[in-house]
């Protein structure tokens, strides 16, 4: 320990021959002079007690509270700080795009062209002013050599990769239980086609050595962001089935990062070497997005509960979900291995946009499947070098679905945002009717999370960074 040991002192003569000592002549010492010294000494002393004694007694010297200028000199100042917004299913029924004269889509323009735009119209705005926007894409981008068609087996035209782009979205998560109903050679060709966008792609990779998570530099703040899906279970090979279907056995390794509900370990164990790597390359923050749960369940269940657990003991400090097609709850974990992290955890953002309507599910009649969250949470930085979640917030997204003047059908995503309610009719362009099925939609979207959310914003408002800080930091 530096500082605790000393260097040993040279001892005179050691190693050396012994010398004869000279005998020194002794010399009388006066008195007199004897006592000069020590008489200056003792004034010396007397001098400096004095001074000490009326420097404390004076009235206007402040005294120095060492407290307070330690605090003063390492409080923490916001640096950096960066919004990253989600947003869940892209779950494109062929509904949304077909050319079928009993129900002709907007989104398509005929002659094989297609503009997906009119979906987020409403929403644009509101994804663009977050520094970093995120989807799930529920389809895939086979191509012509596939039908274009929804459920049981996704593949949509590519122009809807455009329309994600112009909408101000980043990077597509690509891992799900559809990300292979085009065969692996459609997952491959979705990720060729969403890259060639300039959008990032997570959670499927088109070959084993490319990494399997990002790290992404926000405003200055490196996050580091992982994907993983459910397969529906394992082949005799050991290769994931995503879906039951033949086309959805994955056989390439390391394309898709999956996951089984009876081998946890094994996740547990690829995301903590994954965290490792990401914090190597520089990560100072983690979120995992995860497409797991029970479909139209509105709560999570035990495995996603057993799942979160583990991912914030091992440290990530953000899990975003996806998959149930309805919001499921957010929650504020704590680690049992370390006391002092804590987990953001929304369960499932629900359907951004699909035709799961309440008239078409049987099994949910009350609109839960028209519903979405834009979920959004902030990073900070300070001035030493810490990164934490500073605030996370909830905005419900609903589905309107109507044919439009031309008589096509549209789907536009609605963003109900609470501060804006008084202007929801006149913005969107709906009548009364509508505008109640919204101020429905909002209450229970709120109604899930809202517990939650208020949980996540209390404590991170004890233990975050000073709000005021943040807001003085430049726009970006």
């Amino acid at each position: 320990m530096a500082g605790k040991f000393e260097t040993p002192r040279n001892v005179a003569g050691a190693g050396q021959p012994p010398r004869r000592r000279r005998r020194k002549r002794r010399r009388r010492v006066q008195p007199l002079v004897l006592l000069i010294p020590a008489a200056v000494l003792i004034l010396i002393v007397v001098l400096m007690l004095t001074m000490c004694g009326k420097k404390k007694d004076t009235p206007n010297a402040p005294e120095q509270d060492e407290t307070t200028v330690a605090t003063e000199q390492t409080e923490p100042v916001v640096t950096a700080q960066a919004t990253i917004a989600s947003m869940g299913d892209m779950l494109m029924h062929k509904y949304l795009f077909t050319a079928d004269p009993k129900y002709p889509s907007v989104c398509n323009l005929g002659e094989g062209n297609y503009d997906f735009s009119s979906i987020f119209r409403f929403v644009q705005g509101t994804i663009s002013q977050a520094d970093y926007a995120v989807a799930n894409l529920e389809t895939t981008f086979g191509g012509e050599d596939y039908p274009y068609q929804g459920n049981p087996t996704f593949n949509c035209p590519d122009a809807l990769a455009d329309a994600l782009a112009n909408a101000g979205f980043d990077m597509l998560l690509t891992a799900n239980n559809h990300c292979s109903d085009t065969t692996t050679e459609g997952l491959k060709r979705t990720l060729e086609q969403v890259r060639s966008r300039g959008l990032a792609t997570l959670g499927t990779q088109l070959n084993d050595s490319e990494k399997k998570y990002t790290v992404a530099d926000i405003n200055g703040i490196r996050i580091g962001m992982l994907c993983y899906t459910y397969a529906a279970g394992l082949e005799r090979d050991g290769s994931p089935n995503l879906n039951f279907k033949p086309q959805t056995i994955v056989a390439e390794t390391g394309v898709v990062n999956y996951f089984t509900a009876d081998k946890l370990d094994k996740l547990y164990s690829e995301v903590q070497t994954h965290l490792s790597n990401m914090r190597a390359d520089g990560a100072e923050a983690t979120i995992v997005y995860i497409h797991w749960g029970t479909e139209y369940e509105l709560t999570a269940d035990a495995t996603q509960r057993a799942i979160a657990q583990k991912l914030c003991d091992l440290g990530v400090d953000v899990i975003i979900g996806g998959h149930p097609h309805v919001v499921e709850p957010m929650d504020l974990l704590t680690s049992t291995v370390d006391l002092g992290h804590t987990t953001v955890c929304i369960y499932s953002l629900g359907n951004a946009v699909s035709n799961q309507r309440r008239e078409e599910m049987a099994s949910r009649p009350e609109g839960y499947t028209e519903d979405g969250a834009l979920f959004t949470v902030t990073f900070q930085k300070d001035s030493n070098g810490t990164v934490r979640v500073a605030d996370t917030a909830v905005i419900p997204t609903w589905v309107n679905k109507f044919v439009n003047q031309d008589g096509k059908v549209e789907y536009n995503i609605l963003p109900l945002e609470p501060d804006s309610q008084a202007q929801w009719m006149a913005r969107f362009g709906v009548n009364e009717t509508v505008y109640g099925s919204l101020l429905e939609s909002y209450q229970r979207t709120m109604g899930i999370v809202g517990p939650g959310l208020e949980k996540c914003r209390s404590y991170l408002t004890q233990n975050g960074l000073d709000q005021e800080l943040a807001n003085a930091l430049p726009a970006a």
